[in-house]
C-alpha cells in the first residue's frame, strides 16, 4: 500500500512537471511568433527607445505638478484640432482628466500622452504621483480618492476621467468599484493593467506585488458583483505586453461593468501611453461624454459571453 501511494505521488509530481513544461513550451512559441514578427521587432525597438527616454526624464517626474486651470474656452488661442472639440463639446473639453502611473514609476510616463490630450483640446489634464514605497493597493486608492476630490473642488467639476497605466489602472479600478468612486468618475481607462493578475508579480516578494498575483484577495474583491457601478471602462491591452503575463489577463471581463476595449498586438508595456492608436482611441472615447451607454452595455455583454472561452484558452494570450 505504501509503495502504491509513493508511486501515485510520483505520478502526480511528474504530471505537474509535464504540465509546467507544456506551458513553458507554449509560452516560448508564443514569444517567438509575437516578438519575431516584423511588427513585433518594431515594437521591441520602440519599447527600448522609449525606455531610454523615460529613464532620462524620470527625475523630472518626481517634481510636484504645477496644477493650473487654463482658460480653454477662448478658442482664438487654440489650434484647429483643439478648437473643434471646445466648440463642439465644452463639457468634454473641460472635464478634468487624472493620469495615474504604474508601479515604481511617476507621472513622467505620461509626458507624451498628456501633451497629446491637450493638443486635442482637453484643457484640464493632471498627473499625480503616489508613493514609490506604497505597500497596499487599497491605501493608494484612498490617496487617489483625495486627489479626485481636490481636483473636483478646485475646478468645480462634477465628474472626472481617470487614465491609469499598469498598477495605476488597478488602483483606480479599486477606487471606482469598491470605494464608491463611480459617483465621481465618468470614464476609467486602463493601459496594460493586470485585471486578473500577472505571473510576473511572483518575481517581487513585496506586499504590493502579492496583491497583483492571480487569485489574490484584492483581485478576488474586484471580481465580486458590482451591480451599481456606473463608471464606463475602456481597457487597452497588448499581446506583446512583457509585464502582464499571460497577456489576456489585462482584459477586463466582469458581468456588471460597462467595458469597451482596444486590443493591440505590437506594443510593449511601457510604450502603451505613447502609441498613436492608444492616444486616438482614448481621446475619442473621452470626447463622448454624453454618448449613450448602450454601446458599452453591449460590449460588456460581449465580454461576458467571451469569458467562458477565455477560461478554456490554453495559449498565453
Amino acid at each position: 500500500m505504501a509503495a502504491g501511494n509513493a508511486l501515485a505521488r510520483l505520478a502526480t509530481v511528474a504530471g505537474g512537471a509535464g504540465s509546467l513544461a507544456r506551458e513553458a513550451g507554449r509560452a516560448a512559441g508564443y514569444a517567438v511568433r509575437t516578438f519575431g514578427s516584423p511588427a513585433g521587432l518594431r515594437g521591441v525597438a520602440l519599447e527600448g527607445a522609449w525606455l531610454a527616454v523615460h529613464v532620462a526624464s524620470y527625475p523630472l517626474g518626481l517634481l510636484a505638478e504645477s496644477v493650473r486651470d487654463p482658460d480653454h474656452y477662448r478658442t482664438d488661442v487654440l489650434p484647429p484640432r483643439s478648437r473643434s472639440l471646445v466648440v463642439s463639446d465644452v463639457t468634454a473639453a473641460g472635464t478634468p482628466i487624472l493620469l495615474v502611473h504604474g508601479i515604481m514609476d511617476n507621472r513622467s510616463v505620461f509626458s507624451v500622452f498628456g501633451r497629446a490630450l491637450r493638443r486635442r483640446g482637453f484643457g484640464r489634464v493632471h498627473a499625480v504621483n503616489y508613493g514609490i514605497l506604497t505597500g497596499d493597493l487599497r491605501d493608494a486608492a484612498r490617496d487617489l480618492r483625495r486627489a479626485v476630490e481636490e481636483i473636483r473642488e478646485s475646478t468645480g467639476a462634477e465628474k472626472v476621467h481617470i487614465v491609469g497605466h499598469s498598477l495605476g489602472g488597478m488602483i483606480a479600478r479599486y477606487y471606482v468599484q469598491r470605494m464608491g468612486g463611480d459617483e465621481a468618475v465618468d470614464m476609467l481607462v486602463t493601459l496594460g493593467s493586470p485585471h486578473t493578475g500577472t505571473t510576473t508579480a511572483y518575481l517581487l516578494p513585496t506586499p504590493l506585488a502579492r496583491q497583483l498575483r492571480p487569485g489574490s484577495p484584492v483581485l478576488t474583491e474586484l471580481a465580486e458583483p458590482a451591480p451599481h457601478c456606473t463608471t464606463r471602462f475602456l481597457v487597452v491591452w497588448s499581446r506583446m505586453d512583457e509585464m502582464v503575463v499571460p497577456q489576456r489577463n489585462a482584459r477586463l471581463v466582469h458581468p456588471d461593468l460597462m467595458v469597451d476595449e482596444l486590443e493591440l498586438r505590437d506594443v510593449g508595456h511601457l510604450s502603451l501611453p505613447i502609441d498613436p492608436r492608444t492616444v486616438h482611441r482614448v481621446a475619442t472615447a473621452l470626447a463622448r461624454v454624453d454618448a449613450s451607454t448602450d454601446h458599452f452595455i453591449r460590449r460588456s455583454r460581449t465580454r461576458r459571453a467571451e469569458s467562458a472561452t477565455l477560461r478554456d484558452e490554453s495559449s498565453p494570450a
